[in-house]
């Protein structure tokens, strides 16, 4: 007789194929991207501290395992892959569930697919230039062909992560070692391009803190893969964990790789921390060398996200008949195939719009993180919720410390909602507009179904 949490799998879905170190991969490579090539400089900027500037990247990996910790229990108890979209369905019904995941598809995975994107585009430009529209050209072949590879399947799909997040992961210990070992001492201060102080200097811990967790994101994400990982009772917790610790010592090492390589107020001043430490130590041909590891960490980003956009977007379209070819699973692909390529499709619009206007990391945060944060403490209460909801419901992990640990995730996610909309407050609007159109189309949905993705748990 099946286990209680597969026989609730539907006759068309995800089989459970992916292994512990399969989930670790596709974890690790959706948190590092080519962030941590840049954001160090904007934290040490906005703390003014060395010890600071450490003190808020191990802040940043502490906050991701407290809040892996109270996704593994959500993710355990109801596995699907709606993910977030399935917990808030659960707790608070089908319009708030439907609103997240229309901004999921329409902003938050599509918006980021695009940007990594384009951030690959212009780097490769610097290594092999296309023209004018250099870097649309290389954003555009990257969607369409990363689109194409996991069209083809998940396995197709993991092997492709797994292979770029060896790379990236092996780009990030070339800083390291180039930080530490290579660099000539003492390092002189990085010039500023602007001429004065940027504008993140004493910004303040909120700020930084902003960077530091955009920097870290994307463990959440693993919720989207749940129902497909084997053994997911034990795995889905060791997977985020140790995702979480291999890249909070990675962040680490880089940021003190940085700090030895360029000086506290070298790396303040740059524009560009990682060209600039592997410019000090290999000249030209390190500025080109760095351009190819930050292209790769961007695949790695685009890969990933595409991998966990599609079900969260094959979720949506299970629930809403408006959106119903969405929710078409493959059986043989082991892929939401239509569902991949509507997102394919969102992105490609959004690189070509971004080739008259792109926005880069700085716009994505400001137009993405309060809709992101806002969800993301709904998500963190569903918790709560649930555990009176449906008190009765199998939970094969259950948070350490409740309900004080899951109380510090809601209540760090409340202030950093508050911060992302205290330094980029003109931005929200674009959030709460998107939010609105949502709420226009779900008018036109079919409200007759009652459950939200998969058939609750007993």
């Amino acid at each position: 007789m099946p286990a209680p949490e597969e026989s609730q799998q539907p006759p068309s879905g995800p089989a459970q194929i992916l292994s512990l170190g399969d989930a670790t991969a596709i974890i690790v490579g959706l948190i590092v991207g080519a962030g941590i090539f840049g954001t160090p400089s904007i934290v040490a900027g906005a703390v003014e501290s060395p010890a600071l500037l450490v003190a808020v990247w191990v802040a940043g990996g502490a906050f991701s395992v407290i809040g892996a910790l109270c996704y593994a229990e959500l993710a355990t108890a109801f596995p699907s892959a709606g993910g977030e979209y399935h917990f808030i369905g659960r707790a608070y019904g089908r319009p708030l569930a439907f609103l997240y995941g229309w901004a999921r598809m329409t902003v938050v995975v599509a918006g980021s697919i695009a940007v990594f994107a384009y951030l690959f585009g212009d780097y490769m430009s610097r290594v092999i230039h296309l023209g004018p529209q250099s870097s649309a050209l290389w954003a555009a072949g990257v969607v369409v062909v990363l689109t194409a590879v996991n069209y083809a399947g998940i396995r197709e799909g993991k092997l492709t992560q797994n292979f770029f997040t060896f790379l990236e992961c092996g780009g990030l210990v070339l800083i390291i070692v180039a930080g530490f070992a290579l660099a000539p001492d003492p390092a002189p201060p990085a010039p500023s391009a602007g001429g004065g102080a940027p504008w993140y200097m004493g910004a303040g811990i909120g700020s930084a803190m902003v960077f530091v967790l955009f920097t870290y994101g994307g463990w959440n994400d693993a919720a989207y893969i749940s129902a497909e990982v084997r053994d997911r009772r034990r795995n889905m917790v060791r997977a985020l964990l140790l995702s979480i610790g291999i890249v909070t010592l990675l962040y680490l090492l880089v940021n003190l790789a940085y700090l030895k390589g360029l000086g506290y107020g070298g790396m303040t001043r740059s524009d560009a921390v990682a060209a600039d430490l592997m410019k000090r130590v290999w000249g030209p041909a390190g500025e080109k060398l760095i351009s190819v590891m930050i292209a790769i960490a961007a695949l790695t980003s685009v890969n990933g996200s595409m991998i966990v956009g599609a079900r969260s977007n094959y979720a949506l379209g299970r629930d809403w008949p408006l959106l119903g070819f969405l929710g078409r699973w493959d059986e043989a692909s082991g892929s939401p195939r239509t569902a991949m390529l509507a997102q394919g499709a969102i992105a490609l619009a959004l690189v070509v719009f971004g080739a008259f206007q792109n926005a880069g990391f700085k716009g994505l945060v400001e137009y993405s993180l309060p809709v992101f944060w806002g969800f993301f403490m709904l998500t963190g209460i569903a918790l709560f919720i649930l555990r009176v909801k449906e008190r009765d419901a199998p939970r094969p992990f259950r948070v350490p410390g409740y309900p004080l640990v899951p109380g510090i995730f809601v209540l760090t996610c409340a202030y950093l909602l508050y911060s992302s909309l205290a330094y980029h407050r003109a931005h929200a609007l674009v959030g709460l507009g998107v939010l609105a159109v949502g709420a226009a189309v779900m008018l036109f949905g079919n409200r007759g179904q009652t459950t939200v993705s998969e058939p609750k748990n007993t």
